[in-house]
């Protein structure tokens, strides 16, 4: 797993990190955001759930957010294996 500490960061500074780095991702593999900032939070959640990622928010303190973003696997169309 990839970790960013954007801890400090204001956007877009992360979230054009974690564009970045969501590239290299492989099926399966997954990248964490730390961030201590709830617009960063807003807007990595915002761009990657309309795309082929699943994300996870965790509050692990108060204010300060490990946002786990993962790279889906491909589906194969029907009837194939």
């Amino acid at each position: 797993m990839i970790v960013l500490d954007c801890l400090g960061d204001f956007c877009p500074v992360p979230l054009i990190s974690a564009k970045g780095e969501a590239k290299r991702l492989q099926p399966g593999d997954s990248l964490m955001v730390v961030t201590d900032h709830s617009c960063v939070l807003e807007s990595l959640c915002d761009y990657f759930s309309d795309r082929d990622y699943g994300v996870a928010v965790e509050e692990v303190i108060n204010g300060v957010w490990e946002v786990t973003i993962s790279r889906k696997s491909k589906r194969r169309p029907a009837g194939q294996t």
